[in-house]
Order: structure tokens, then C-alpha cells, then sequence
């Protein structure tokens, strides 16, 4: 059964192998066999191993030897065998998985590492492991759950919001749930159609025309191209990023805050948040023009003429809100009816398409009955008269026209005309010459016009006139045009490819369709704009063309009049494809901003997360609405385009970031099925993205980026922390690897030196910060800009700590969000605390970025202390930091220090500077006052000189040497002179060099200590204890049997430790530390006169001794007599 389950159809040699009293499988029941042999086969090995586990008595260490031996070719073959487990019967399973079982019971070790490698079998894994969940303790599974758990879990894995298909899937018309089914949508269906319905739409209907005229066939291509280019780039990125794992609905923003992070994600998805709400009030301001100037011209309720100026931009905000109103009404309570309407809006552009290329091909066979009236070279408005002729005869009467009367005042005999009119005559063309006609050579090239200026055929001769034109029936430009002007207009006609990617959840292969899909619709919407300029410049008069709003053609859409069978098509078709654009868009910018609510990104966006029962964003409906309005209040479809073009360009440039930046990086995790991307094809994508944003309009850009840049920062400032393992941290771990390597290959330089802390805390019996006030000062010195990394260390073993190092280093960086200490947080479990110094002085750090000073706390009471670890691990701190070549920061009372909530008021910074020390105590000073808490206090510098030194001279050169270092202080030099030594400082020297003999002849614990101190405290005792007391035996009181031997040598060490006494109690006191002690006690008398009101004084601290059996005590000694924060390290020398 194992050679067909392994997919052998021949037995290989020797197989099947039976060892003598081995329980072996035929047939389904175990059977016996009695034949010797020996195996080396992986199929024989572990046949061999599961049955003799299973009969009773059997050797198990030789079965596990035998797994052992050969491990590698078991897992072969057993991986092969689980290949085809499923196409064997239930029974033959069973038994397998038994002998697993007792293959785990005995040999544990080596058989779960088997089993693991055996349930890399994927078409086996799912079927088999559900019976070996008995192989694996209860521990094992709550540590590392099961394999078919874990790809159970990855295979229902969704994150998909429900949209508006999966509401209606889910929701039935009776408000019964039901389970929605699996996505079947395929790459045509599922993307290609709804990014064609998405990038075609108002601006192919409403002003290509107009801008093929006004920018000419080659311009116009160029607009087109780079347009379309950028969108091409971007969707060969987007293919990238949207293959590279699975993408749940959300678009744009899902893939560039997962690629590049939250605070970038959340200000792009704002920006197509944005840009989806204004495409909302561009299509439906694009629907009132079509409704008022092409369907019902006479519902307008301000009209042209009557003192209005602006009287459409203030019918397409009256009809405009109206008509937002009823789409919001519509989103709001019909959702599904606008899914359902989706397939007719789009079956309205296509029929509005094939009517175009219909026209073009009617054009050349019989072109358009369509006449256009031109006065002289200049276009007239066709719908303000019936006849293009200033008079006619009507019943042999010679009798003005209406068209005279627009220009002329009076009778026909007498009139007042027009001079223009009255120079130029009247000239009737063709709308529409056809494709053949040759009327593509006139349109070749621009004819950008001035803002009121009149539309003119190019190449038609005119008598010039100075008459006023401003109230005659010409066709007038209502804006300025230009080149820049155009890219922005036309931009919004390419947008909507995102529309594949954010239906990813109802695809049945998204990393299939999406690239396929979108590139594809790019692809087809490209030649369909690239051959309907050709084709209408190659159909159309030119002077057409630049009629925006077909004045000229009887108030009709211009490209209606190349359609064919009939004009209507288009603008019905027209109307209802700005209709449907308006609904999605209000349907699908909701959704994009309760993405990004739900995430909690930005706080103050989190209300419009919450929506109806079935999932609808109501109060991100309303937001939207408000938006929108904004859009409509503008009053002109060629005001807003630009706009949601700059969020939309903004929107695919970091799209096309995201995919370069992943690309550079070269992360394990970025492996796109999409092929064919490249980090050059979208570092293009980003530039040409960027380029179109100033180009069309630089200070639209400026705001978009003004406006993302802000939404950055706060999101940085005040967002919720997500990590998405996003490219931007990638790149950041790259740069900061890359300039370590550089740090590392030279020495830094003395100007770029700055304070590199290493900063040493310890914690309190509750873990927390025992000195918070050191984080205050280290935040304090941060004007250096240089890195901190603030250590401290348990006592104990890491696995008996580990919660209290995670827990300490926990309020370690509470600590330092609290007092604003930016830097890196550290704990470490070292057998005692004089080790984990010494590790993190020597070890802190990597590479360059490796700390050159440490900041400590004074170890205040180190007299009084029961043991003398402290001031022994203080002194071994030192001397470690000597050794080095690191500065030692030790700040004395530093729980009186200011905190950085308080501002010192008038005071001084003293720094007593002996001897030169390579200018960091210079430097502290400065560094200090840079911070709001001392900057009001200025800098006092103090030189100790002998009586024999010329202390003007030394003023004047310190003074120069502060002056070459630019620093701002005040010098001052003390004179001291040597004197006599005093008994008081002869007395204090000599009981401390006592104390510290005392202690090393001693040599007593602490236990002995208290004893001793015991000791003599009954002995004092004893002659005031009462009678009673005498009578009654101390059972303290230890009974010993003395020798003869025993009582001579305790005599000796008696005497001896007498004589050691009287030796200690008569000693001299050392003429160094004398002299150490008389210049440390008069330091600190001038100090304390010169320095008493001073705000912080610095001071060298001594060097400490260079061995162990140096004199410690003196050095702290002497520095407690300075009641000051540093002693000079070479005082004494």
C-alpha cells in the first residue's frame, strides 16, 4: 500500500520487506511473517519502523535508530506517499495514522520533525492532519496552532468592507439574510467593463471637441498621450502592488498605506477621497449642461441677455444642488437599484460610441446637412436667427431679416448698421465637410483665444472695424485658452482605472483580471481617444470645433452633429453616462473615507466609520454630499476639472512611488505575479504624474500638496501606530544600514562631533524610573541632535526576568514619552549591576552610532549605605568609562533639577574650567541654554590661577579663546594660593584613610557586621542589666570546649589584631591625600562663594584610580566635600 500511495507501479528490489515477527499490512488486516532480510529502501525503512512500533514488546530504540538512519530518505518517501494518500481507502488511512501515533509516543523527537516536513504536502495535509491532532499535546497546539487551521484561516482570509454588491447579495428584498455567494466575476465583467465606464464619460461628450479645435490635431495628441501614458504607468505599478498578495476593496488607498505606510496612505487616500467626491460635482455639473443647454435650454431660470453675467453658472448651481440632492436621496435609500442601473449607463456610452464611429463613416459616404453662418471670418450664433442673410424678397419686397435686425437700427432705407456688418458679407459652410473633405489640414495646429475674444475661421479674408462686438450674436470664448489650461480640462476624462482594483473582492482570480483588465480598458479608451481627435479634426470645420457649446449649430452638441443615425443618440446617451458616473462616484467616495475612518488613522475621522446595519457609510454619505456641493457651488465643469485632477495625479504619483520604492528594496515579501513592471517604468509614472500637476495648473498643485503634506503630519503627529510593514520603513531600515556601513569606514570628524548619550537608570522597587528628572536633562541637552540610548539593568537571570525587563522597559518609554526624550530604550539581566554596566558601556550602540558620553546619577548616600556595592559599582563605572575614551556626565542632586515644564528665570550657568578638557564642558553650557528651560540664563566661566600667574593676561586669553569658539560668557579668574594645610583637613584625611584600613583588615560581611555591632552593644549593656537578668542564661550564648592548642592560638590572634589596631590608630595620614583633601576643601569654599546663586555649575570630576586597590574613598571623599556636580579630573595630580 505504501509503493501505490507513492505513486510506484513497478515494487522496487526487495520490496515488499517482512522482517522475522513483524506485524505487517495485506489486505487490510495486519498479518505475520517470518522471513529475514535486511532494507535500506525509505518505503521499507519506515514500513519497517510503523510495524515493529505496533507489535507489543518490540525493541523501540532500535526503531528509532532505524527512523534516524535514514531520516532524510523517510521524509522522501513519506512525503511522497502522503501524495496520493486520498486516492486509498479510509482503512489503510487509519492504520497509517496509528502507526504514527505510536511512532510518536516512543520517538518523539525525531518523528515530529517528520511529520512537520510531511504536512508540506499540501494536497495530502488538509485530509491527514485532521486525524493527527492526537499526535500533538495541548500546549503545542495553543503555542503553534495546526497547520490546517492556520491555511483554513489564510483561505477564508478576507478584509473586504461589504460593499454595495455584497448588501445586496446579502440583504434580500424581504430583509432575510442570506450567505452571500463566492465571486464569479471574470477579467471582462469584473474589471475591463468598469474601468470603461469609469474613464469614458463627460469630457469625450462636452470638450474634446472643443479642445481638439482650440489645440489643434497634434497638440491635442500630445495631451492625450502624456494623459494616457500617465495612466498606463500607473496601472502597470498598481498591476504590481495589487498581484503582490491579496487586495481587499479600498483601491488606491489600500495599497499605497500598506505599501507605504500609514501616514502617506492616509494622505493619498484623502487626496482620491477628494478627487472621487469633485468627479461627483464635475458629472453632475456636466449633466446640467447637457439638461440645460442641449435638452430643455428654456427650464434655465436666469437667461442669457437680460443683465445676467453669470447667469449660467447660476442655473447649473440651482438645477446642480437639486439634482445632488435626488442622487444622495437615491444612494441612500436604493443602493442596489444604482448596481442594477450600472450596465444601462454603460450600454449608453458604448451606443454613444459606435454612434460616432458610425457618423465618421457616414461623413465620407454623405456628409451632415449641418450649416454654420459666418459673418466676414467670424462664427454667428445660429440660434438667435432663422436665415443667414441680412435681407430677402418676399413678394418682390425687399424686406430685412432677422439676422439684420441683431446688427442694425432703423428702417431699411434709413438704417444705422453695424460697420463690421456692413463691410463683410455673409458666408454659409458646412458644420460637418465630412472625412474626405480635407478639412484635417486647417485643424492641424492651435488657435488658442483671449477670454471674450470672437471665434474665427482661420485663413478667411475680413474688413476690419472698430465698432463694439460685446452685444452682438457672436460666438464669444468664455475663458482664456491655452496649452496648460487643456492637460488639466482633459485629465479627468482618463481617470477611473482604479475602478478593477477596488472590486478585488468579487473577482474570481483578482490577480489575474486586475492586470489584464485594466490595461486592457487603458489600452482600449487610449485608442479611443487618440482616433476621436484624428477623426474630429479630420470631420469637423475647425471653427466648429472651437464653438464650446455649438452656438453656431442651433444650440446642439457639437459632436452630436457628426453622429449617426441621429444626434439625439449622443445626447441622451451622453446624459445618462454623466448621470451614472454622478452615482458611483457618490456610491464610492463614502466607502473610501469609511476605509479609512475604520483604520483609525485620524481621529477626528473616525465618526464617519460607523454606518447603517447593513454596512452603509450614512454619515460619510453626507460628508460627501456637503464636498459635492462645494464642487457644484463653482458653477463650471472647466473650474472644477482641474481640481480633481491634481488629486487624482497626486493619487497615482505615490502609487507609482509605492511600486518603485518595493522594487528598490528588493524585500522578501515583493514577489508581484505581474512581471512586467520595472522601478524606471514608475519612477516615469511619478514624474510625468508630478509634471502634469504643475503643469496644468502649479498653484492647484501647490494646495494639493500643501494639503496632503498636513494630513502627513498630522497623521505622524496625532494617528493611531499602525505597522503594515510598508515600503517607507524598508527604505528607512536601507538608509539607516547604508549609512552605518558609511559611518564605519571613517572616524567622525571633530566638526560633526555632538554629545552621543549613554544614558544609565536605575529602577525602583516597582520597575518604574527611580531619577525621571535624568530623562528631563538628557531631553534638555538634545540640542546636540545627537543619540540617546537610555539603559538600565536587573539583577538575575533573563529566563527568570523576562516580564520584568519587558515590563521595565516599558515604563522606561513611558518615562520617556512623558519628559520628551526622543531615542532607544534598553534593559538588560545581568548577574549584578556592576556587569550589565560594564556590557552596555561596552557594547551600546552598533557601529558608528555608538555613544562617546554616559549620564549618571550621583549615588547620593553612599556613606550611609549597609553595603558597599554602591559606590564600589559607581567607582567601577568610572574607571570603565576612562578606559573607554567616553565622556562621564554625573549629575549630583538631580531630583532638584528643573523639569521641562519649568522656566528658570534670571540665573547663571558657572563652569569652573581648570584645566582644558577637549571643550566639552564648554559645550554643555551651550547646549543647555539652547533648551526653553535655561535659556534665559547666561554662561559664567571661572579659571582657577596660582598667586605667581598673571591673571589679566589669562582673562584676556580666555576671552579670545571663547571669542574663536562663538560662545557668549563671562570670564572671571580666582586667584588661589597654596597656604598651610589646615588640622581640620589633616584630621578629615586621616579618619578617612583609618576607616578605609579598618575596612580591608576586617574583611566582614554583612551578617558578621550586625553581629559585631551586637557584640558590643550587650557589653554595654550588661552592667545596667537587672539581678533577674543575671540569673537568667542567654541562650545566644554559644558553648565551646577549649584545647590547651586552641586556647595559644586564639591568645595569638587576639594580640596580633590588638597590635594591627594601635597600628591603625597611630598611622600618619598620607602626605598626597593630604594634599588631595586641602585643594578639594579650598575648590570648594571658593566654589560655594563665587558659585552660591548659580543656577547649575559644572565642574571636572577626578580620575579615578587606574587599579582596584586604588583609594576609592578618597576620591568620593573629596568630591562630597565640593557640594557640586564635577570635581577636575587632574586636581589632584
Amino acid at each position: 500500500c505504501v509503493g501505490r500511495m507513492a505513486g510506484v507501479t513497478d515494487d522496487p528490489p526487495g520490496f515488499p520487506y517482512t522482517p522475522p515477527g513483524v506485524d505487517v499490512l495485506e489486505g487490510g488486516k495486519l498479518t505475520s511473517n517470518n522471513v529475514a532480510g535486511s532494507s535500506h529502501d525509505p518505503f521499507q525503512s519506515f514500513a519497517v519502523a510503523s510495524a515493529a512500533v505496533s507489535k507489543p514488546g518490540s525493541d523501540a530504540a532500535q526503531t528509532c535508530s532505524l527512523i534516524s538512519t535514514d531520516h532524510d530518505d523517510s521524509i522522501y518517501g513519506i512525503n511522497m506517499a502522503l501524495y496520493e494518500v486520498t486516492n486509498c481507502l479510509k482503512q489503510t488511512l487509519f492504520f497509517f495514522v496509528h502507526q504514527l501515533s505510536l511512532l510518536r509516543t516512543l520517538c518523539s523527537d525525531k518523528i515530529l520533525h517528520l511529520i512537520y516536513i510531511v504536512s508540506l504536502n499540501y494536497d495530502a495535509m488538509l485530509y491527514v492532519l485532521n486525524y493527527l491532532v492526537p499526535l500533538y499535546s495541548q500546549d503545542e497546539i495553543d503555542s503553534t496552532p495546526m497547520v490546517s487551521s492556520l491555511l483554513n484561516k489564510l483561505a477564508n482570509y478576507t478584509n473586504i468592507t461589504q460593499g454595495v454588491i455584497e448588501h445586496e447579495k446579502a440583504e434580500s428584498e424581504d430583509g432575510i439574510q442570506r450567505v452571500p455567494k463566492g465571486p464569479q466575476m471574470g477579467t471582462f465583467i469584473g474589471v475591463f467593463l468598469p474601468c470603461m465606464q469609469n474613464i469614458l464619460g463627460v469630457i469625450l461628450f462636452l470638450r474634446l471637441t472643443w479642445i481638439v479645435g482650440t489645440a489643434g490635431i497634434m497638440d491635442a495628441l500630445a495631451i492625450v498621450f502624456m494623459c494616457c501614458s500617465c495612466t498606463m504607468l500607473t496601472a502597470i505599478s498598481m498591476s504590481a502592488i495589487a498581484t503582490n498578495g491579496v487586495v481587499p476593496a479600498g483601491g488606491s488607498y489600500y495599497m499605497i498605506s500598506r505599501a507605504l505606510g500609514p501616514e502617506f496612505g492616509g494622505a493619498v487616500g484623502l487626496c482620491s477621497y477628494l478627487g472621487t467626491t469633485f468627479a461627483g460635482s464635475m458629472y453632475i455639473l456636466g449633466t446640467m449642461e447637457i439638461f440645460l443647454t442641449y435638452i430643455m435650454p428654456n427650464a434655465a431660470v436666469f437667461k442669457a441677455g437680460t443683465g445676467e453675467p453669470n447667469g449660467m453658472q447660476n442655473n447649473m448651481r440651482i438645477y446642480g444642488t437639486c439634482c445632488l440632492a435626488i442622487m444622495v436621496l437615491v444612494v441612500f435609500v436604493g443602493v442596489k437599484y444604482v448596481n442594477k442601473l450600472a450596465l444601462v449607463f454603460l450600454s449608453c456610452v458604448m451606443l454613444s460610441i459606435m454612434a460616432i464611429y458610425a457618423g465618421v463613416i457616414q461623413s465620407a459616404i454623405k456628409p451632415p446637412d449641418s450649416q454654420v453662418c459666418l459673418l466676414g471670418n467670424r462664427m454667428l450664433q445660429n440660434s438667435m436667427f432663422d436665415k443667414c442673410q441680412k435681407t430677402e424678397v418676399i413678394n418682390n419686397v425687399t424686406t430685412p431679416t432677422k439676422l439684420w435686425t441683431l446688427f442694425c437700427e432703423g428702417d431699411l432705407g434709413n438704417a444705422t448698421c453695424n460697420e463690421y456688418f456692413t463691410q463683410n458679407n455673409l458666408t454659409v459652410i458646412q458644420a460637418v465637410p465630412g472625412l474626405l473633405s480635407g478639412v484635417i489640414s486647417d485643424n492641424m495646429w492651435a488657435h488658442y483665444g483671449k477670454y471674450k475674444t470672437i471665434v474665427e475661421k482661420e485663413g478667411k479674408s475680413s474688413e476690419p472695424a472698430s465698432d463694439k462686438t460685446s452685444e452682438m450674436p457672436y460666438v464669444f470664448n468664455d475663458i482664456t485658452t491655452f496649452f496648460t489650461l487643456l492637460v488639466g480640462i482633459y485629465f479627468p476624462s482618463v481617470t477611473g482605472i482604479m475602478a478593477g482594483s477596488n472590486r478585488s473582492g468579487d473577482l474570481r482570480d483578482p490577480q489575474r483580471s486586475i492586470p489584464t483588465g485594466t490595461i486592457m480598458a487603458i489600452a482600449t479608451t487610449s485608442f479611443i481617444y487618440i482616433s476621436c481627435v484624428v477623426l474630429f479634426g479630420a470631420c469637423i470645420d475647425g471653427v466648429v470645433l472651437r464653438d464650446k457649446y455649438g452656438e453656431s449649430v442651433n444650440g446642439s452638441l457639437v459632436v452630436a452633429t457628426l453622429a449617426w443615425p441621429s444626434s439625439w443618440v449622443i445626447v441622451i446617451g451622453s446624459f445618462f453616462s454623466c448621470c451614472g458616473a454622478g452615482l458611483q462616484s457618490l456610491t464610492g467616495a463614502p466607502r473610501i473615507l469609511q476605509a479609512i475612518s475604520r483604520d483609525g488613522i485620524m481621529p477626528f475621522l473616525q465618526v464617519f466609520g460607523h454606518s447603517k446595519s447593513n454596512g452603509e457609510p450614512t454619515w460619510a454619505l453626507l460628508l460627501t454630499a456637503a464636498i459635492c456641493e462645494i464642487g457644484i457651488l463653482i458653477g463650471s465643469l472647466d473650474n472644477v476639472a482641474p481640481i480633481l485632477s491634481m488629486f487624482f495625479l497626486m493619487c497615482y504619483l505615490f502609487v507609482n512611488l509605492a511600486c518603485a520604492v518595493q522594487t528598490l528594496l528588493r524585500t522578501p515579501n515583493w514577489r508581484p505575479r505581474f512581471k512586467f513592471y520595472h522601478w524606471s517604468l514608475s519612477f516615469l509614472g511619478m514624474s510625468l504624474s508630478l509634471s502634469l500637476m504643475f503643469v496644468s495648473s502649479w498653484y492647484y498643485a501647490l494646495v494639493v500638496i500643501l494639503i496632503s503634506g498636513c494630513i502627513y503630519k498630522y497623521i505622524e503627529y496625532r494617528g493611531a501606530e499602525k505597522e503594515w510593514g510598508d515600503g517607507i520603513r524598508g527604505l528607512s531600515l536601507n538608509a539607516a544600514q547604508y549609512a552605518l556601513i558609511k559611518l564605519e569606514e571613517a572616524p567622525p570628524h571633530t566638526k560633526n562631533w555632538r554629545p552621543q548619550l549613554l544614558v544609565l537608570l536605575k529602577l525602583d522597587s516597582d520597575l518604574g524610573v527611580k531619577h525621571p528628572r535624568l530623562l528631563s536633562f538628557t531631553s534638555q541637552l538634545k540640542a546636540g541632535k545627537g543619540l540617546t540610548i537610555v539603559c538600565s539593568v536587573l539583577e538575575g537571570t533573563y529566563m527568570a526576568r523576562e516580564a520584568d525587563a519587558k515590563l521595565s522597559e516599558k515604563n522606561i518609554k513611558a518615562a520617556m514619552a512623558k519628559e520628551k526624550t526622543k531615542g532607544f530604550c534598553h534593559v538588560v539581566v545581568s548577574s549584578n549591576q556592576r556587569d550589565g554596566f560594564s556590557h552596555l558601556i561596552q557594547s551600546a550602540g552598533l557601529g558608528g552610532m555608538k555613544h562617546n558620553a554616559v549620564l549618571m546619577a550621583w549615588p547620593a548616600n553612599w556613606k550611609q549605605s549597609e553595603s558597599n556595592l554602591s559606590w564600589k559599582n559607581f567607582i567601577e563605572t568610572v574607571r570603565e568609562t576612562t578606559a573607554a575614551h567616553q565622556a562621564l556626565l554625573v549629575a549630583k542632586n538631580i531630583d532638584s533639577f528643573p523639569t521641562n515644564q519649568e522656566r528658570l528665570g534670571v540665573g547663571t550657568i558657572d563652569v569652573w574650567w581648570i584645566v582644558h578638557d577637549g571643550g566639552l564642558l564648554m559645550l554643555l553650557p551651550f547646549l543647555l541654554r539652547q533648551h526653553k528651560v535655561w535659556r534665559r540664563c547666561k554662561m559664567r566661566i571661572f579659571t582657577v590661577a596660582q598667586m605667581d600667574d598673571n591673571s589679566i593676561q589669562m582673562k584676556k586669553d580666555l576671552q579670545m579663546f571663547l571669542y574663536h569658539l562663538r560662545l557668549d560668557a563671562k570670564v572671571e579668574v580666582v586667584e588661589m594660593n597654596a597656604g598651610d594645610i589646615s588640622a581640620f583637613t589633616n584630621e578629615k584625611t586621616l579618619v578617612m584613610e583609618q576607616r578605609s584600613q579598618m575596612l580591608k583588615q576586617m574583611q566582614l560581611s554583612k551578617t558578621e557586621r550586625e553581629r559585631e555591632a551586637q557584640l558590643i552593644h550587650d557589653k554595654n549593656t550588661k552592667s545596667h542589666a537587672t539581678l533577674n537578668d543575671k540569673a537568667t542564661p542567654t541562650s545566644d550564648r554559644v558553648h565551646m570546649t577549649w584545647t590547651k592548642e586552641k586556647l595559644i592560638s586564639e591568645r595569638n590572634r587576639l594580640r596580633e589584631a590588638n597590635m594591627t589596631v594601635r597600628d591603625i590608630f597611630s598611622m600618619k595620614p598620607d602626605q598626597t591625600n593630604v594634599r588631595r583633601m586641602h585643594t578639594a576643601v579650598k575648590l570648594n569654599k571658593v566654589v560655594v562663594n563665587k558659585s552660591q546663586g548659580a543656577q547649575l555649575v559644572l565642574l571636572n570630576m577626578p580620575g579615578p584610580p587606574k587599579t582596584q586597590g586604588g583609594d576609592e574613598n578618597c576620591i568620593l571623599s573629596s568630591a562630597e566635600m565640593q557640594t557640586v556636580a564635577h570635581l577636575l579630573k587632574k586636581l589632584y595630580s
